[in-house]
């Protein structure tokens, strides 16, 4: 499954990032804690360079906690806190500005010195679409102001937010990059829902994810479906949902849309448990 989507608008949210860097002191990039490598855009690492980051690994909640931890481990560098949460329930949001802090040490001591005491750090806030970013910034703000939706690419233009926290938030449309090189992180954005579905073959999406979590998590698969076995056959696999879903069209033929937007919908509102799509 070869996925290429770059709308005209992410070459202008890069040409954004890109202008108005030099304003912020910082970047909070958002990834989605099931697919952190996979919701890192590689574009967004070129572009901020040595900026000092902070990381937030969004829905955690549906992630496996010693993944995220590791993944924590793994990330944290002298330019970058990382920290997870949940951004729709506000969940770790208080961690944001000590790990802002802690990036810009320095340059607060130094403001601190020259008698500036009330200094509003101002942050970039990037991220793929349907990350989070929106809900993180509403969280953060404690109103609604970037607006949220389930699809991505809801965010088009750019806004400043101010929160309570002494914190000046600059919003930005959610950026992918032109083309998919390695097809795992591709179907981990889709499987996430962060490359929408109206440009996908969502059978074959839905045979890739039943192939990737009889990997680590084949038990959630029966136990959910109430199968009983799981075969090596993925294509079976989902024949055999499909049976026990009933989506059964005249003929006895089996309804692969149906039971494809069945396994979707339930590994997206987090029917199987806690999944790490990937690990460190």
């Amino acid at each position: 499954m070869n996925i290429n989507w770059f709308p005209g608008h992410m070459t202008k949210t890069r040409r954004e990032i890109e202008n108005n860097l030099k304003l912020v002191d910082a970047v909070i990039e958002i990834r989605d804690a099931r697919i952190v490598r996979s919701s890192m855009n590689p574009e967004i690492d070129k572009i901020i360079k040595d900026k000092p980051r902070l990381i937030f690994l969004n829905k955690e909640d549906l992630a496996e906690d010693r993944v995220t931890r590791a993944w924590i481990e793994k990330l944290e560098d002298d330019h970058t806190v990382v920290i997870s949460g949940n951004s729709l329930r506000g969940v770790g949001l208080n961690k944001v500005k000590p790990g802002l802090e802690k990036l810009l040490s320095d340059k607060l001591s130094l403001m601190k010195e020259k008698g500036i005491v009330s200094y509003n750090i101002r942050a970039m806030v990037v991220g793929i679409p349907n990350v989070g970013k929106s809900s993180f910034i509403n969280q953060m703000a404690k109103n609604s102001i970037a607006k949220v939706g389930k699809k991505p690419g809801v965010t088009k233009n750019k806004q400043w937010i101010k929160t309570k926290d002494g914190i000046d938030l600059l919003d930005t449309p959610g950026i992918l990059w032109p083309k998919f090189d390695d097809q795992i992180t591709s179907l981990n954005l889709a499987f996430t829902g962060a490359i929408k579905d109206e440009i996908m073959d969502i059978e074959t999406l839905a045979l890739r994810l039943i192939e990737r979590l009889s990997e680590n998590y084949g038990d959630r698969l029966v136990k959910r479906y109430k199968l009983d076995f799981l075969s090596d056959d993925p294509l079976e696999n989902m024949e055999n949902i499909a049976r026990k879903r009933g989506c059964i069209m005249k003929g006895n033929e089996i309804d692969y849309e149906r039971v494809a937007t069945i396994i979707l919908n339930e590994f997206r509102g987090n029917l199987f448990g806690d999944i790490s799509l990937e690990r460190v």
